[in-house]
């Protein structure tokens, strides 16, 4: 069987939508059964999962910052329950938001010094956890092949055009 790599973008077909709904269900399950026990680890310290999440999106950007909007790209949270998150972090002294210049309605979101700390602390916790968990389950051959997997699903998002929207009297 080919690596993910290997096959090139061109050579894809659709799949079966059972087969597609099957392997989408079981990536689902995986993620929560590893979420589950990463929500109930004693890893998080001062913070909780998602405020430890925000903090890890804004230290892989560039400055240590990213609009709220971009922000909200990489989270699985609404924009309202991102902004009330973001406000209880900048209470902490985790992150400073800032008006965006040229850009009345923009929201910056900056990771302070302190938010770093705390990061760089809870992700060294969080790294052996997940070493732990997928690492102690997958070897180095399954997890390079995840990995490209994972990464190839969300690169073609972009490229897969929405589902046409049929009105009710179109089906009928």
């Amino acid at each position: 069987m080919p690596s993910p790599e290997q096959v090139e973008l061109s050579e894809r077909h659709e799949a079966s939508p059972r087969l597609a709904a099957e392997a989408w269900e079981s990536l689902f399950r995986a993620q929560v059964a590893v979420m589950r026990r990463l929500a109930q680890d004693d890893i998080w310290g001062e913070v909780s999962m998602r405020e430890y999440d925000v903090l890890f999106q804004l230290s892989r950007s560039t400055d240590r910052a990213l609009r709220l909007r971009e922000l909200n790209e990489h989270i699985l949270l609404s924009q309202p329950s991102l902004s009330r998150l973001v406000e209880r972090l900048e209470a902490r002294g985790f992150v400073i938001r800032a008006r965006v210049p040229d850009d009345a309605r923009g929201v910056s979101v900056r990771l302070t010094e302190a938010g770093a700390r705390v990061q760089r602390e809870v992700g060294r916790r969080h790294v052996r956890t997940i070493a732990r968990y997928v690492g102690g389950a997958l070897g180095e051959d399954e997890l390079q092949v995840l990995l490209g997997l994972c990464d190839r699903l969300v690169a073609a998002q972009p490229d897969i055009p929405d589902p046409v929207q049929v009105s009710p009297q179109e089906q009928s």
